[in-house]
């Protein structure tokens, strides 16, 4: 059953043509590079491509669980406002920032109309629907979306579903179909691979052309900074940034996500990270306490991370990591071997 289950695994990846007369050596029986599923950082960084932007109008209703939907009228310290385009968003901050003895409170004048990040949305009558919506959103993890680049349609993909043993092709045609395939369409026992060459933009407005899904990956994780406006820190940055210092430095961490060949993050479950301001870390587990070191670089304007930890329980995680994205209760690492290429991300959430 093992081989079959490869086999139609790799016929996915070659687009479902010639399955039965290529001669394919299966390395270490892992699946193929292009395969795409549910839980993988990829799918992760595709739908925050995709999903509709909710963190822009964030000065109006304080969540990116949702965006308000323009025309909208506002009331903010007795001033009306009329907020018709994104770039009217700073109207009402300079309004908020007007005086420092007020309560700074958006206030909506109602009905108003709210689109959600799947593109759904949802007629608002008044303040306490709206509050019963925010008390129903999901934790903000403060990673929003990445809407600098943009996927140039249509795209295919091919599917196989391991239980019916169907094979099929989806083609898509916009942000809607895409983040809609991505929360719904990789269920489990389906195996999906992006028929690549594909094309993106970035952000300067030009014409990228992707190969596969480590171009794909490198080509969002690169362009997080572009896209962020955030100029507090709440992207990437690091290196000498005294901001994500603060962040580190502040509470005390798990591990949430740890990819090395694999999965890996139940092996550093129960540990709590403490990182000081001296440079040094202490990780304690029950009754085990490692101490280790850190520190923060600059390398080839690349924001790094390197940790070092006292013995070999915690060595696998001693790497020069690069800082992807940080907020005040999540950090993203990655790092790229310098031997076999192999990417590893490591992600500490706060406790």
């Amino acid at each position: 059953m093992k081989t079959i289950k490869y086999l139609l695994v790799i016929c996915i990846a070659l687009v479902f043509t010639n399955c039965q007369k290529e001669e394919v050596e299966i390395v270490d029986e892992t699946v193929p590079n292009n395969v795409i599923s549910s839980n993988s950082t990829l799918t992760t960084l595709i739908s925050r491509v995709s999903q509709n932007p909710t963190s822009n109008d964030n000065v109006l209703d304080n969540s990116s669980c949702f965006s308000i939907q323009l025309p909208v009228t506002v009331i903010v310290n007795l001033q009306q406002i009329i907020v018709t385009t994104a770039a009217q968003y700073q109207t009402v901050q300079d309004a908020i920032n007007a005086f420092s003895n007020d309560d700074d409170i958006v206030n909506f004048v109602y009905p108003i109309t709210i689109n959600f990040q799947n593109f759904g949305t949802q007629v608002i009558a008044n303040s306490n629907q709206l509050d019963d919506v925010l008390d129903d959103c999901d934790d903000d993890d403060g990673f929003d979306e990445i809407d600098c680049i943009a996927v140039n349609y249509p795209i295919t993909i091919n599917v196989y579903n391991t239980s019916t043993q169907q094979a099929s092709t989806v083609t898509i045609q916009n942000n809607i179909q895409l983040f809609a395939f991505i929360a719904t369409g990789l269920s489990s026992g389906v195996i999906a691979t992006i028929n690549y060459p594909i094309s993106v933009t970035n952000s300067n407005g030009q014409s990228v052309v992707i190969n596969d899904n480590a171009q794909l990956q490198d080509f969002i994780e690169n362009s997080i900074d572009d896209c962020d406006d955030n100029s507090s820190g709440g992207g990437s940055g690091g290196g000498n940034n005294p901001t994500f210092t603060s962040v580190l430095t502040t509470g005390n961490w798990r591990i949430t996500y740890s990819f090395d060949d694999g999965d890996q993050t139940l092996i550093y479950a129960g540990y709590n990270f403490t990182y000081n301001v001296n440079g040094t870390v202490t990780a304690v587990k029950n009754t085990t306490s490692i101490n280790g070191t850190w520190s923060t670089y600059v390398d080839s304007g690349e924001n790094k991370f390197e940790l070092s930890f006292d013995g070999l329980i915690l060595d696998e995680i001693e790497e020069d990591w690069r800082i992807l994205e940080f907020t005040s209760t999540t950090i993203v690492l990655k790092n790229v071997s310098g031997g076999n290429g192999g990417t590893d991300y490591l992600t500490f959430t706060k406790n």
